[in-house]
């Protein structure tokens, strides 16, 4: 399956718009559609946070698997990554220190208690 198939695909399974997906990984919403209508394709780090989004791997969403159950441990990533890259976090995540790798562990830390008290499903 192509791509933008597969792509429109999952988002009508959520049932969202093209505005709904293009708010959530950061990007404009004809971007967006252009992924969709196949006239443009996405940069990785938008590949990565679609996927994310969508909660399939790469290989799913590039049409290279027709497999696209993550297991728990790439669900647990995922769902950090699309955490983690959420551009409404931008507004304080600027605030912790600027090395990436030290963000990271801190995002990391604070993901695992809002996880723990069930506020992240």
């Amino acid at each position: 399956m192509e791509f933008s198939t597969r792509l429109t695909s999952l988002r009508k399974e959520k049932k969202l718009l093209q505005a709904d997906v293009a708010n959530k990984v950061g990007i404009a919403r004809a971007t967006y559609g252009a992924y969709e209508q196949g006239n443009r394709q996405p940069d990785f780090d938008t590949l990565e946070k679609l996927a994310d989004f969508f909660g399939v791997s790469l290989d799913y969403l590039l049409g290279r698997t027709n497999i696209s159950a993550l297991t728990p441990q790439e669900k647990d990533e995922a769902d950090f990554q699309a955490f983690s890259n959420d551009p409404s976090l931008q507004k304080w995540y600027k605030d912790l220190p600027k090395n990436r790798e030290e963000d990271l562990q801190r995002l990391r830390k604070m993901w695992e208690i809002l996880k723990d008290n069930g506020e992240i499903n």
